[in-house]
């Protein structure tokens, strides 16, 4: 595949101009195709077809259709993924469709890097079974030799959300296996960011987000993948309609579809669905082993420029660029201030706490002249403490 150039990709975005925008690990900007694509959903579709767009317009097989074509990103076999509902719904089914698969084992293994709501949604789901399972959460670096022959399921997010460390999803999975328990991976800051391959690293379930770097706009549907080894006797605990085997059929009795249409729950997002299939349109021109080479030499390069100017940060992500994710972050005891005055200068990052300022490197749209302005900018605003102008310490809902 010939890779387009960097001012090619940058061009199918529409962002705002003068805008360094590095936060697309938290929500990617928009296509520029995606709002005509909305527009003819809206128009053409529901105001033409009314509700013969759910055979007409092909809503109802988007989920499996879009499910296949991200399949395609992370490494999945067709016929393995689907799309709909949120991360945190497809977190919840492939953790309880894990636990039924091990019935006799009662333990959920995470990490402390994990995304809290994972961490949440494992907590909800011991509560309400009741059967005596536990959450076991380990420092990320001592996962690997915590998986023993009580653990049912092992549940990381492959790339940590605040420092951009980077699981080995292949070697965490065979040890899972090896003691006899199952793989959930939480893709969310990967599908899209690093190459993944979840049929060659083994993985049992998997699943994502659309939002951050495939860029399906905000409140774009999540993803599951279930392998073709489990599609069949996987539970999908919230026995949906849409998971039915014959939703039409309208019958009083759950029976659940075959492979993984069980993982539908509700209706689709067709105006979502719409968005997201413009993104992916993206996708089918890039060759993601190109991007990845991007994404580490731009990122070594903001890490030398901001490790030569800002004296006030430290490194949180990991030195080793093969280790990193999509996103480099740095601690400053005022982070969060730090990054207000940043914002307020046209470079978008985000915080998280306690002390993280993040930056997602994404070289679909970022080059090297905006990671030079980005460090740049930033030397700037440590040195003449722009941060502490008041203003910059206010909190927002949204950090």
């Amino acid at each position: 595949m010939s890779h387009p150039s960097p001012t090619q990709t940058r061009d199918w975005f529409a962002l705002p101009e003068g805008i360094i925008y590095l936060d697309g690990n938290s929500l990617g900007p928009l296509p520029r195709k995606a709002a005509d694509r909305i527009a003819a959903a809206v128009t053409d579709e529901w105001g033409g077809m009314l509700i013969t767009g759910w055979n007409k317009a092909g809503w109802m097989e988007m989920p499996a259709r879009l499910g296949d074509r991200i399949g395609r990103l992370i490494g999945a076999p067709a016929g393995s993924t689907v799309l709909g509902d949120t991360l945190s719904i497809k977190v919840f089914q492939a953790l309880a469709a894990s636990l039924s698969l091990r019935p006799d084992r009662k333990v959920i293994l995470s990490d402390s890097g994990n995304f809290p709501s994972d961490l949440y949604i494992a907590q909800g789901l011991i509560g309400s079974l009741g059967k005596g399972h536990e959450l076991r959460v380990v420092a990320p670096e001592e996962l690997g030799g915590a998986i023993d022959e009580d653990v049912a399921a092992l549940l990381v997010t492959e790339v940590d959300y605040r420092t951009g460390r980077r699981h080995d999803m292949a070697e965490l999975t065979r040890r899972a296996h090896e003691a006899g328990a199952l793989a959930i991976w939480d893709l969310a800051h990967s599908a899209g960011a690093v190459p993944v391959d979840v049929g060659r690293g083994g993985a049992d379930f998997a699943v994502g987000c659309t939002y951050k770097f495939l860029n399906g706009g905000p409140g774009a549907p999540a993803f599951i993948h279930v392998a073709p080894c489990h599609a069949d006797a996987a539970r999908p605990a919230l026995a949906g309609w849409l998971g039915h085997d014959a939703p039409f059929a309208f019958e009083p009795e759950y029976r659940p579809g075959a492979g993984v249409a069980r993982m539908r729950v509700g209706t689709p997002p067709v105006l979502q669905m719409a968005a997201l299939e413009a993104a992916l349109d993206i996708w089918d021109q890039v060759d993601m082993e190109v991007l990845h080479h991007r994404r580490i030499a731009l990122s070594e390069r903001f890490i030398e420029a901001v490790e030569a100017t800002c004296p006030g940060l430290r490194l949180a992500s990991p030195r080793d660029a093969q280790a990193r994710g999509a996103q480099v972050s740095f601690h400053h005891p005022q982070g969060y201030a730090v990054m207000q005055a940043l914002i307020a200068e046209g470079v978008i990052g985000d915080f998280r706490a306690p002390d993280i300022l993040r930056f997602g490197i994404t070289p679909l749209y970022i080059g090297e002249e905006g990671i030079d302005r980005a460090a740049a900018i930033l030397s700037r605003i440590l040195g003449s403490r722009r941060w502490d102008d008041p203003a910059f310490h206010a909190r927002n809902a949204v950090t």
